[in-house]
């Protein structure tokens, strides 16, 4: 049973009629995902490539029973689009969307928690049960169904890391790209933990990078977990201070460096590869 999403799984795309939302959808039907309806207010009663649209989510999970979303809302108006999924009664809400300013995250963070639901993103490129389901805007033709787990705050590095485990022949369980802003809502324990608990994945790989304590709070985790975790940390080289690529990713009073994420990780148990390449050769090696 693959975590989070899986070949059941109905989905729902909010903004399928913008661009990205209808460019994003025919890549996922494509790729087998069961969307079963589009969302966009004054678009209710039309079709985006042969999917019904409705006004509203809760219209549309009343009609397709649908329970998840993927979500390519433009940023003033995306975390609205979370709390309508979450009201809507929506299990699992991916959202692609970047650019959201911290304090909506930060409501919609408090409000995906109290109703149970799962938050992949914001700022993400979503997730992957190869060979099952997408939701999100992965390059699906990198990965092969298999037993290697892969959460990770870049969305590159993960494309890169899975590229280089599927040449080496090893397939991957579940792919999530968590989202590199500073509020996430659901970060590396939540996904390592479901990880542990899950009978398809045997080995997991952990792509962090500089900025907050996140990795450091995982290793914590790491310590107690029976399965062989292989991490890698983005931003050896940058300067303290400076922010890299990600709204999260910045070096503040020392704390947040890659080589103190390294260092945790290692005595965690975890071991920690230098570059992706590597890291795949490590997971190769231990499966």
């Amino acid at each position: 049973m693959a975590i989070i999403v899986d070949e059941n799984t109905r989905v729902i795309v909010q903004g399928i009629t913008g661009y990205q939302g209808k460019f994003h959808t025919e890549r996922m039907l494509k790729y087998g995902t069961r969307i079963v309806a589009g969302v966009t207010p004054g678009k209710g009663g039309t079709e985006v490539l042969s999917v019904p649209v409705f006004d509203s989510v809760k219209e549309a999970v009343k009609e397709t029973d649908a329970n998840a979303s993927v979500i390519f809302v433009p940023a003033p108006f995306a975390a609205d689009a979370v709390m309508e999924a979450v009201d809507a009664g929506l299990g699992v809400i991916v959202c692609i969307t970047e650019g959201i300013p911290v304090h909506d995250e930060l409501k919609v963070y408090w409000r995906v928690k109290e109703a149970g639901a799962t938050l992949i993103g914001p700022n993400c490129p979503g997730i992957i049960s190869p060979g099952k389901s997408h939701l999100g805007i992965m390059p699906v033709q990198i990965f092969k169904p298999g037993n290697v787990g892969i959460v990770s705050r870049s969305g590159t590095l993960t494309y890169q890391i899975a590229y280089n485990l599927t040449k080496l022949g090893v397939g991957q369980s579940t792919v999530i790209g968590i989202g590199g802003d500073r509020i996430i809502g659901t970060d590396f324990v939540e996904i390592l933990r479901l990880f542990e608990d899950d009978d398809e994945t045997k080995a997991v790989v952990m792509v962090g990078e500089i900025g907050g304590r996140d990795e450091e709070i995982a290793a914590e985790f790491i310590r107690e977990m029976s399965k062989p975790v292989v991490g890698y940390v983005a931003g050896l080289t940058a300067p303290p201070g400076k922010r890299m690529g990600h709204a999260g990713a910045i070096i503040e009073g020392g704390v947040g460096t890659a080589r103190s994420k390294i260092k945790a990780l290692e005595s965690a148990g975890a071991r920690v590869g230098k570059t992706p390449m590597e890291v795949a050769e490590i997971v190769a090696e231990i499966l």
